[in-house]
């Protein structure tokens, strides 16, 4: 069976090799009408009814009275593109995870930020968990008419758990993409539990996901289509 996605959300729906058979078919011969598709199949108008049916309620196929059947949203390009997107996960395009201890400066991560060429850090413990975030738009609200900022720790300055947005390795970059837009931040730090511990507390950073690397993946995967 074809392993596709559902048009809402997330779970993958199995379509049977006739169902995947029709829309190859649609796809070359649209318009097409429900007495042609079952004669190419050889078999009668009312052993595909439910078939068409299904294929149009996940939107592989639409179609259109006195007219006949035609490819739906979730089989154009568009379509194509969210799929590919619910099926990557986060870990296939992390980037490598940029971080600095809460000992650490302003000074020391307006450094790291430049030479790494990225708008956020991880800010770590003791224990090289995660105990933070810190973006170049934080740094600058501390820095701006203030003199003495650079010497400031920056556990003084970033955003602290449970406060921060992250994402794991295996989610996909659907997933990853809309917490960015609901959180409004330019990346995600990648994380799992350290130790296997279910406590988010204690979280390991693994990589970063960032408004850059989306966009790669959007060109990556356009220009496959």
């Amino acid at each position: 069976m074809g392993n596709v996605l559902c048009s809402k959300g997330e779970r993958p729906i199995e379509l049977t090799p006739r169902q995947l058979e029709i829309i190859e078919l649609v796809q070359k011969h649209a318009p097409v009408t429900g007495e042609q598709i079952a004669e190419s199949l050889g078999v009668s108008r009312p052993t595909i009814r439910s078939d068409l049916s299904v294929l149009i309620m996940l939107g592989h196929l639409d179609a259109k009275p006195k007219v006949g059947y035609f490819l739906g949203k979730e089989q154009t390009a568009v379509g194509k593109l969210k799929d590919k997107l619910l099926t990557l996960k986060v870990k296939d395009r992390m980037s490598r995870p940029v971080a600095i201890t809460e000992q650490a400066t302003v000074n020391d991560a307006v450094i790291e930020l430049f030479m790494e060429n990225t708008g956020m850090l991880a800010v770590t413990d003791s224990q090289g968990l995660l105990s933070g975030m810190v973006s170049l738009k934080d740094l600058l609200k501390v820095t701006l008419g203030n003199p003495g900022a650079a010497g400031i720790p920056i556990s003084m300055v970033m955003t602290r758990l449970p406060r921060i947005a992250t994402i794991g390795p295996e989610d996909t970059l659907w997933e990853a993409a809309k917490k960015m837009l609901e959180h409004q931040v330019g990346g995600l730090p990648v994380v799992k539990p350290a130790d296997g511990s279910a406590d988010r507390s204690r979280l390991e950073v693994v990589g970063r996901i960032t408004k850059t690397s989306m966009t790669q993946v959007l060109v990556d995967l356009s220009s496959e289509l």
